[in-house]
């Protein structure tokens, strides 16, 4: 009966700790699916653009819409006029736009950004957002715009985030800090207006 028991324990720590391991590649959906528009979400400015304008290139879209932080500025320059002057300048600048929000949460800018996707009369949208923000993006996306095909690509950055977790103090930071906001969205705003 005792080892049975001592079994069943180590049997649980284990299954424990694989689902520990394995939650970061969770987080992480990497789908993209040929759209109307690829709608980039603000955050992060190196990757998610450069996977945007590589996935125009790739056919995955004809336009590219930026979700730029409408009330932010850095050393006298809002986002915006910072957005636009990098869009203006880039090989494919006419197929680019910008799009002001105002909301900090996904949440709040997927409704912001509702408004710059009624303009476009678009019925698809391909989302591009850091890896490990695309599983709840997609789902809050989803779930505030359901008159809209959504699917999303994983923008990879290796010194924010990456599926070995426990490895790198910064990654561990992001997981925990990516599942503590998925508790929120699964258990708390997914279910207030």
């Amino acid at each position: 009966m005792k080892l049975s028991r001592r079994l069943r324990v180590v049997v649980l720590i284990l299954v424990f700790l694989w689902l520990v391991a394995s939650s970061a590649a969770f987080l992480i959906v990497d789908q993209p699916v040929k759209s109307d528009v690829i709608l980039v979400l603000a955050g992060e400015t190196e990757q998610r653009p450069a996977q945007a304008l590589q996935l125009l290139k790739q056919g995955f879209g004809s336009r590219v819409i930026f979700d730029v932080p409408a009330d932010s500025k850095v050393y006298g320059s809002t986002y915006v006029h910072l957005a636009e002057q990098w869009a203006a300048e880039q090989e494919q600048a006419s197929a680019l736009s910008i799009c002001p929000i105002h909301g900090l949460s996904t949440k709040a800018e997927a409704a912001d950004a509702a408004e710059c996707l009624k303009k476009s009369e678009v019925r698809s949208v391909l989302l591009v957002t850091s890896d490990f923000h695309t599983r709840r993006a997609l789902s809050v996306f989803r779930k505030q715009d359901p008159a809209w095909t959504f699917s999303v690509a994983a923008a990879y950055d290796d010194t924010q985030f990456g599926t070995r977790w426990w490895t790198h103090r910064q990654w561990a930071k992001t997981n925990v800090d990516e599942w503590l906001r998925m508790f929120w969205w699964q258990g708390v705003d997914r279910w207030t207006k």
